[in-house]
């Protein structure tokens, strides 16, 4: 598995600041929320994943350029 590297994971804490809000479009997992399904992030772990906090209570995270999803409204920056 290749990690992605500091510089990286910055760029994607940039990109999706913690309380980003975010619709789900497709992913390919079982454990996946509804295609529709919203969430928020929570942050960007060291694999560069997104981690979310759906709206059905799961908290499933979200591989930026693997699974489909739109931001919805910015979170801030702080």
């Amino acid at each position: 598995m290749h990690f992605p590297s500091r510089e990286q994971i910055a760029a994607l804490q940039r990109q999706y600041p913690r309380g980003t809000k975010v619709e789900l479009l497709g992913m390919d997992d079982p454990q996946a929320p509804p295609t529709g399904t919203m969430g928020e992030i929570l942050g960007v772990d060291d694999a560069g994943q997104l981690l979310v906090r759906w709206e059905t209570g799961s908290s499933l995270s979200l591989i930026p350029g693997v699974d489909s999803f739109r931001i919805m409204q910015k979170g801030d920056r702080s």
